[in-house]
């Protein structure tokens, strides 16, 4: 029976890693929506006070400009949160693994 709580635990601990990570990525999602968000409503303030076509023309330029290399930016740091998550969990399966198969072979053995 201990043999069957350690895994059933293994397998809990697993679960809370997936989703520590899924609310990790949702974290930095809505941080850089609401990021975003916020340079829309100034795109918005900024084309209203252009007196000249061509001022809003700019303005416009520089906010796609921005807003390319931000999410660009963005997809890299997501991609390594990935990695990082990734790592992590891979080490902590391995550690769990390790650990129910040491007690489950001594259990055998004994």
């Amino acid at each position: 029976m201990i043999g069957t709580q350690k895994f059933a635990v293994t397998a809990m601990r697993l679960q809370a890693q997936a989703l520590k990570a899924s609310v990790r990525y949702q974290i930095e999602l809505l941080s850089f929506f609401k990021h975003r968000c916020e340079k829309d409503l100034k795109l918005v303030d900024d084309l209203v006070e252009s007196d000249e076509l061509t001022e809003a023309f700019d303005v416009m330029s520089a906010f796609l400009q921005g807003a390319a290399d931000e999410y660009a930016t963005e997809a890299s740091r997501f991609a390594t949160l990935g990695s990082k998550l990734a790592a992590d969990t891979a080490k902590r399966v391995r550690k769990e693994t390790d650990g129910a198969t040491e007690d489950f072979a001594a259990r055998t053995i004994s």
